[in-house]
């Protein structure tokens, strides 16, 4: 159990290899505390697997910031000024830190979607 993450680049059709994305835990007041911040590996997912294990992961809020517009203007997308989506913040709650909680992302520039995936 605990948490991941996962990004497919839905203009290309691929994972988002190279993405930066930054997870954050957020209390009561909404102050957000960076856990940790990565780079997306080839399969558009976290290097090292889990974000957080089960032990790491507790009842609580948390955000994925995920920097949409730097990857696509990485791969030469040529992209308004200001650009439609430039980061990407989910906020989601961990109700039963004992489950395993995944978010995906499907994104490009001007759309995204998520879920909570098994």
């Amino acid at each position: 159990m605990g948490l991941s993450t996962h990004v497919l680049d839905t203009m290309h059709g691929r994972p988002a290899a190279g993405m930066a994305v930054a997870l954050f835990a957020v209390d009561g007041d909404n102050t957000a505390r960076c856990v940790k911040r990565f780079v997306l590996n080839q399969d558009g997912r976290h290097p090292d697997g889990l974000l957080l294990d089960a032990a790491g992961l507790q009842k609580g809020c948390y955000r994925l910031e995920f920097e949409v517009a730097d990857y696509f203007r990485a791969l030469g997308v040529v992209l308004p000024e200001p650009n439609f989506l430039g980061r990407v913040r989910l906020d989601f709650g961990v109700a039963q830190p004992g489950q395993h909680y995944h978010v995906p992302l499907l994104v490009s520039p001007w759309s995204y979607s998520t879920y909570r995936g098994s």
